[in-house]
């Protein structure tokens, strides 16, 4: 029986991207079936870890520093190249609602998603906006206006409120988050080498 890996995501988080790309790495040299799960990270740090906020209204700079260069080092890891872009923190709610429509038609989820994060935190663009994500899904031969559609639909809009919900209720804080094989959680990109020590 394969291995499963839930992941809860949002694509509004560099350390997802980052993490985004481990776990496919971490895919060619292990067996193990990926869960994906679309959140919206800022109803967790609403809800259960507004520390977030406070850090970005005062930070201190040395882990500033630090944090930013911990994070070039990861971007040359994962051949990544971020640029940071004008808007941020971004409305990530409707690129993840547009996820469930990849998921649910077996079509290629991590395309769409590649296309999500590399169109933000490489690009800029605004993924927030309707035209943005036409553009990324015509690239990958869908319907634009069906996945309008299927984005604004009321129980679209509960299956990303109800995943996200499901994270904080299994003691989740933030994105990314891992369950290997249900109970076991690691939260962050950097804790896919723990992952990869346990398949």
């Amino acid at each position: 029986m394969s291995r499963k890996l839930e992941y809860f995501f949002d694509c509004s988080s560099p350390w997802t991207y980052l993490s985004f790309r481990g776990i496919l790495d971490l895919r060619k040299n292990k067996e193990f079936e990926i869960i994906w799960k679309p959140i919206l990270v800022g109803g967790i740090f609403n809800s259960t870890n507004p520390s977030v906020y406070e850090s970005r209204q005062n930070p201190v700079k040395e882990k500033l520093e630090y944090y930013q260069k911990d994070m070039a080092d990861w971007a040359i890891e994962r051949n990544i190249q971020f640029n940071w872009p004008k808007i941020f923190p971004i409305n990530s709610v409707k690129s993840m609602r547009g996820s469930f429509y990849f998921l649910d038609r077996n079509q290629n989820i991590e395309e769409y998603l590649e296309r999500v994060f590399k169109a933000y935190w490489t690009e800029g663009k605004d993924i927030s906006n309707n035209d943005c994500l036409k553009e990324i899904v015509t690239s990958l031969s869908v319907s634009a206006d069906d996945f309008i559609e299927f984005i604004d639909l009321p129980e679209t809009k509960q299956r990303l409120i109800d995943n996200t919900q499901e994270l904080m209720d299994r003691n989740g804080f933030g994105s990314p988050t891992f369950f290997l094989d249900t109970k076991d959680m690691y939260f962050g990109n950097d804790r896919i080498q723990l992952i990869k020590n346990k398949l």
